[in-house]
Formats: C-alpha cells, structure tokens, sequence
C-alpha cells in the first residue's frame, strides 16, 4: 500500500473519493474505479475519473502501473495517513490548534454508536496509561 508522506498535497474532495475507491479495492483501471463509483450512484464519466487519476498521479497521490496495456493506478497515500494529514489540517486551521476542541465538536452531535464510544474510552485509558 501507499506510503506515509507529509509533504504529499491535501486531497480535494473528488480526489479523496477516489483514493477511497483504491483503499477500497487496491490497485484499480480506470474502468473498475469508474464501474465501482457507478455502482455508488456516483454520475462521473469515465472520462472524468481518467482526467483525475492523471492529475492526481502527477501531485503524486496515486501511483500508476503501466506496463500492461489497462494502466492500474494504486493509492500513494494510505487511508491511515490521509486521516492523520487531513485532520492535522482540521485541528491546525478549523480548531485552532485544539485536539480537544475537535473531538468534542464530532462527538457533540451523537452520532457516535456504543461501538465507537466504547473504541474511545480504550483508547483514552491507553493514552492515560501510557502518560502516568
């Protein structure tokens, strides 16, 4: 899979539902990724989803297999370093530096399940552990 890279740019939001696509199935064509985001109600020509894998193939996002006929593009960046990327972005501009500022803003709305409430409090008490 891709590598962790700082200085890879900030996906845009059609970008990011590309690499999720990729993250999703792995090294792709432009026809599954295309076909997959048909099957998503997503209403994007093949075209267009071929113009963005060159453009993001040339940020350095995705990387592209060319030596068979069908070029197979994969995704530079892994799912994991996106989400840190994108929300250091958040928390430095949206929340003014404030990690705590940003995880009550998500959980204020209740959209959490037990589930992931539960994933939260083990991964506190860790933190916690790991800092006394």
């Amino acid at each position: 899979m891709g590598v962790v890279a700082i200085d890879l740019p900030r996906p845009t939001n059609a970008e990011l539902g590309i690499l999720r696509v990729l993250w999703a199935l792995g090294p792709s064509t432009v026809r599954r990724v295309h076909e997959f985001l048909q099957g998503e109600k997503a209403t994007v020509g093949y075209t267009t989803v071929l113009k963005f894998l060159q453009i993001m193939h040339g940020k350095g996002l995705v990387e592209r297999d060319d030596s068979e006929r069908a070029h197979v593009y994969s995704a530079q960046l892994s799912q994991a370093a996106a989400q840190r990327q994108l929300t250091r972005f958040l928390v430095d501009n949206v929340f003014d530096g404030s990690s705590s500022q940003l995880v009550m803003q998500a959980l204020g709305g209740g959209r959490a399940s037990a589930e992931e409430l539960a994933e939260i409090r083990s991964l506190l008490e860790r933190l916690e552990q790991g800092h006394t």
